[in-house]
């Protein structure tokens, strides 16, 4: 019985999230990879990866922001930057 139980809480709680990017539209995954892309560039200790964050003197960054240098790193700052290929490979990845 503790088997079965466990068997039907595993799938119970498996399940949902197998089509959990699936129910997302294009947009709503865009915006968590542009969310996840200035996370990540902001892990590494600097405040501007793009032109409407704020700098460490509360300034904005504007054309100081690593969006806005080229070379370097490139960070997703808006929803129009965020090719359809990955949210593709978002979606197939199933997250």
């Amino acid at each position: 019985m503790k088997r079965v139980l466990f068997l039907a809480l595993s799938i119970g709680l498996v399940w949902p999230s197998t089509g959990f990017a699936q129910a997302l539209s294009d947009n709503q995954i865009a915006e968590i990879i542009v969310r996840d892309s200035r996370a990540a560039y902001h892990a590494t200790g600097r405040p501007c990866a793009c032109p409407d964050d704020l700098a460490r003197n509360g300034s904005r960054c504007g054309g100081r922001s690593a969006y806005s240098r080229p070379g370097g790193a490139s960070p997703l700052c808006y929803v129009t930057d965020v090719p359809k290929a990955k949210i593709d490979e978002y979606r197939a990845r199933g997250r």
